[in-house]
């Protein structure tokens, strides 16, 4: 990606400050969510495109805040860059100003408000918890939460559980049980994605005055404490699927844990004091995406 943004103000400048291929995740939590009302036969895919619009802006948003503020801060250029973790690199080598970043994810946070407007009409007051963490998760994470300790816990409801259960909301008007079961995964998933992404991050959160859980607790604590929700994420969809909230096809998700999961338990738990494998780092975000994608398409089924 570094490489790739030669230009300055370039499509592939916006395109590192957003973070794009990182936006994979809010479309497969879209997916999950819509499979969760087509598991109760109300599925609206108009309805379900509007929230995927919002989700992207608000992901987008996150994003580009996050590296205007890390290069003001200067995190950005003590970073040891991955392809997973350590910011695009896209502000330091001077293709976009942090100015014209701070823009876009000001441009992602008004579509992400414009469609939380919209539902609101259609939902009405039963969206509002949902969009009051959402817009905290989205305009503070990284000035406020990232600094207090709650960041990794913001990760896991903003960019996890939330736009899975919101999803299902507006098309079905109401809380599912079946939308709550299949929204635990994904909070377990982007809290450990953000968590295991801080680990190479560690010197230079710290220097930059971010308070995140690696730092709290130290890197084997944290790293234990990313092992129990990472398996977390299989023990539930079967607990999920023997107590009926979720329906038993729903156990095929659980392929993907045990595809992906062996590098970063290998490091989390025999050599947590190395830096993370990029491998590991891989397997992370792969696991994530393809829990989501395995768990939409068996409540599709």
């Amino acid at each position: 990606m570094n490489q790739a943004i030669t230009a300055p103000g370039s499509l592939a400048a916006y395109a590192g400050v957003a973070r794009a291929p990182f936006l994979l995740l809010p479309v497969t939590l879209v997916a999950v969510g819509t499979g969760a009302a087509a598991q109760l036969g109300m599925t609206d895919l108009i309805q379900a495109g509007i929230a995927l619009l919002g989700m992207l802006g608000a992901h987008i948003a996150v994003n580009a805040l996050n590296e205007a503020s890390d290069y003001k801060t200067g995190i950005d250029l003590r970073t040891q860059r991955t392809p997973f973790s350590g910011g695009s690199g896209t502000l330091p080598a001077g293709a976009l100003s942090g100015r014209t970043a701070f823009a876009v994810g000001l441009a992602g946070g008004a579509v992400a408000v414009a469609v939380g407007f919209y539902f609101l009409t259609v939902v009405g007051w039963q969206l509002v918890p949902i969009l009051v963490v959402g817009s905290v998760a989205i305009f503070v994470y990284t000035e406020v939460l990232a600094r207090l300790y709650v960041g990794e816990l913001f990760a896991g409801l903003g960019l996890g559980a939330l736009p899975i259960i919101g999803t299902a909301l507006v098309q079905t008007m109401g809380y599912e049980t079946v939308a709550v079961a299949a929204s635990l995964p994904a909070f377990f998933m982007t809290f450990n994605l953000l968590l295991l992404n801080e680990f190479p991050d560690e010197a230079a959160d710290r220097w930059g005055g971010r308070r995140n859980l690696v730092l709290l607790l130290g890197r084997k604590r944290a790293a234990l404490l990313y092992s129990l929700f990472a398996i977390a994420v299989p023990a539930w969809l079967a607990v999920a699927v023997a107590l009926g909230y979720l329906p038993t096809i729903a156990l095929a998700a659980i392929v993907p844990s045990l595809i992906f999961l062996a590098p970063p338990l290998r490091w989390a738990l025999g050599s947590a004091q190395d830096p993370v494998p990029h491998p590991a780092l891989g397997a992370n975000v792969a696991w994530n995406l393809t829990t989501n994608l395995v768990l939409a398409a068996a409540l599709f089924l």
